[in-house]
């Protein structure tokens, strides 16, 4: 899955799935794509998505373990990592994080939130400050969440109208 390029600022803008299932299996191959090219991954999402995304991996032939050992894969477990974001003038130059490849794939699984019920107005700050990050550090990245069947149309429009918000390009640096 390709980022898009806008053409006004050449800016990275991120793409939102909402998934139909409530695990990882539709990002695998963004995630493992990623890994088979030595590019770094980080992933930011509740516990048991991460736990679900390492065992795939895993079936996948690959070693979750020593991907994050040596920072080719980077899980940030969600809503702890999230206070990292709020309070820091560049969370993006935190060790943890960092180009160790060529390239940085970013993928963010909000589902915990919106599962949650957490505030539109703590969510967009949130979506804001990972964007920002995102834009500064990641060349590709993917936003995701779970809509499932009880979800109303309403509130998966909210959804992708809060993302969409939350990615504007406005004086970000390039």
């Amino acid at each position: 899955m390709a980022a898009e390029l806008r053409p006004e600022t050449s800016a990275i803008s991120c793409r939102l799935l909402v998934r139909k299932k409530p695990g990882p299996r539709e990002i695998v191959q963004f995630v493992v794509g990623g890994i088979e090219i030595g590019q770094q991954i980080v992933v930011l999402a509740g516990p048991s998505w991460l736990k679900e995304l390492a065992r795939i991996l895993g079936e996948h032939g690959l070693r979750p373990e020593t991907l994050i050992r040596t920072s080719r894969l980077v899980f940030l477990t969600a809503p702890d990592c999230l206070s990292r974001f709020s309070k820091m003038d560049d969370p993006c130059k935190r060790p943890v994080i960092r180009r160790n490849g060529t390239m940085v794939r970013w993928v963010s699984d909000w589902s915990w939130a919106y599962r949650n019920g957490a505030d539109p107005a703590t969510m967009l700050r949130y979506l804001r400050r990972i964007h920002d990050c995102v834009h500064a550090l990641a060349d590709m990245s993917i936003c995701t969440v779970h809509c499932d069947e009880t979800m109303e149309r309403s509130s998966m429009l909210a959804v992708l109208a809060q993302h969409r918000r939350a990615t504007r390009v406005v004086d970000r640096p390039v």
